[in-house]
């Protein structure tokens, strides 16, 4: 890691007041906006609560809702029930490390207390160190400090906030996948491969970051200008390509065969608690007990696919239905900014997004030293990874969740939004300008100092330009209103 340099300094003291503020505001809406009774996982509590429960549940249990309890029930008790698979192992075993460390309280609360405890500290420094993963990664890409600066305290105010704070796994697969990136950056292919296949234990998305090791491995060989023995080096390629595949998808089919193990498997069942049993009568869960799944006699028996498509009806354009035009409508901003920041690259650099960025060159200097910015080709890969994601989610996921989907995978939210905050505002561009040192030593001229210049944009909102109010204000409605509604149960997943 790099040393705390100012900008790094200003986003790791953002990163941490907006999560406090976060935290404070949960907790607030929470208190005072009676939940509403929505049809989602409610297990029954096994262990009395205390008083100190009680006070724990009433700060905290905000960020217990929705997909959270799946989460929180996976962590405490397993996985008991057949849709639980619909849920990573990596965030669980995360937090029951937390509880480990919080032993010495285990006196005073029960489990579950302890686990609510752990979302809390866990996904607040999982967000802290995924900005300043993401402030390291834009210095090393865009080879412009102030645009990573920007970008990363973007991310602090991200669309997905309350994503990053309640018991989901975004926010460490954000700083599994941003660390991966700038350790591949940094020509530690290795460590990138280790730290993606860690992500791919957290989301199942994770499996698409072996685009990355592979176009990395492609382009090693397509920039050089003679290929001496071809074959080798094919044969070298195919070699490198098929165990960053294995490496990235051995999280992933461990998993799958653990359910098969438990599912498919005679005498493989865990014993499940009286009230959990009677839980899953009555709502129709399938346990290990009952009647074999029909996954299991699937020829690749992945009970995540099927999972998907019989408990959640995901699937190729199943989503397009008229009652489903307000989730359309909710996801529209990020998809938008997504597309124009594709169009907007494409449009600057045709031939090289249509030889996939494998350009030879002889000169050297081109390669070493390309155009600072969002619009360097060094961003080539990124912006493929985000438009992937994209159409992957508009055609064949549940639409609403596009804006955590992608605010925890891909930086291209943050930084094509910090790229027009930096060429269209004036507040921006008439800064006084002095040589500033980036952290990887390069010295570019840039705004003197890192004040946080988010916030003299809010502070100067009457005189910002149109393009500026527009993101800030996308940027903040959502930050707040996914803290008004997730915490209450109202619908916003």
């Amino acid at each position: 890691m790099w040393p705390l340099d100012p900008s790094r300094k200003e986003v790791l003291r953002f990163a941490v007041c907006c999560r406090v503020l976060t935290l404070v505001l949960q907790a607030l809406f929470n208190a005072v906006i009676p939940d509403h009774h929505a049809e989602a996982f409610s297990p029954p509590r096994l262990t009395p609560s205390g008083s100190v429960d009680q006070l724990v549940e009433g700060l905290l249990g905000g960020l217990s809702h929705w997909d959270a309890e799946h989460f929180l029930f996976i962590a405490e008790h397993g996985y008991l029930y057949e849709h639980n698979f619909a849920f990573l192992p990596g965030f669980p075993l995360a937090l029951l490390v937390g509880t480990k460390l919080l032993r010495p309280l285990q006196g005073l609360l029960n489990l579950r207390s302890c686990l609510l405890i752990s979302v809390a500290l866990l996904n607040s420094l999982f967000s802290v160190l995924a900005a300043v993963a993401l402030h390291d990664l834009g210095c090393l890409v865009l080879h412009c400090p102030r645009q990573a600066f920007y970008g990363a305290l973007l991310f602090c105010l991200s669309p997905a906030n309350i994503f990053l704070a309640a018991g989901y796994s975004e926010a460490l697969f954000a700083l599994l996948t941003f660390s991966a990136m700038g350790q591949l950056e940094r020509g530690r292919s290795w460590t990138s491969a280790l730290l993606f296949a860690l992500a791919t234990g957290v989301r199942s998305n994770g499996l698409v970051s072996v685009g990355f090791l592979v176009h990395s491995q492609c382009q090693g060989i397509f920039s050089s200008v003679m290929v001496l023995n071809p074959l080798r080096q094919l044969l070298k390629l195919m070699g490198s390509v098929f165990l960053s595949v294995i490496t990235l998808g051995l999280p992933f089919a461990l998993f799958q065969y653990y359910a098969y193990t438990q599912f498919c498997l005679p005498d493989s069942a865990h014993p499940i608690p009286k009230p959990l049993l009677q839980l899953a009568l009555d709502k129709g869960y399938r346990i290990a007990e009952g009647n074999e799944p029909p996954w299991c006699s699937w020829k690749i028996p992945l009970i995540y696919s099927y999972i998907q498509d019989v408990y959640w009806n995901v699937g190729f354009l199943r989503y397009y239905e008229l009652k489903q035009v307000p989730n359309f409508l909710l996801a529209a901003p990020v998809a938008i900014l997504v597309v124009w920041a594709t169009w907007t690259y494409v449009t600057t650099h045709p031939w090289f997004c249509l030889t996939l960025g494998m350009r030879r060159s002889k000169n050297s200097k081109t390669l070493e030293k390309p155009d600072p910015g969002f619009l360097s080709p060094r961003v080539f890969v990124y912006q493929v990874h985000a438009a992937v994601l994209l159409l992957f989610g508009c055609l064949c996921m549940h639409v609403q969740v596009l804006t955590r989907f992608l605010g925890s995978s891909t930086p291209v939210v943050y930084w094509f939004p910090a790229h027009l905050l930096q060429d269209q505002e004036p507040q921006l561009r008439s800064l006084e300008t002095v040589p500033w040192k980036s952290p990887g030593g390069d010295s570019v001229p840039e705004q003197k100092g890192p004040r946080n210049s988010l916030m003299m944009l809010l502070y100067n909102w009457k005189t910002c330009s149109l393009v500026t109010r527009c993101i800030l204000g996308y940027f903040l409605t959502y930050w707040l209103l996914g803290l008004l509604l997730h915490c209450n149960f109202l619908p916003w997943t």
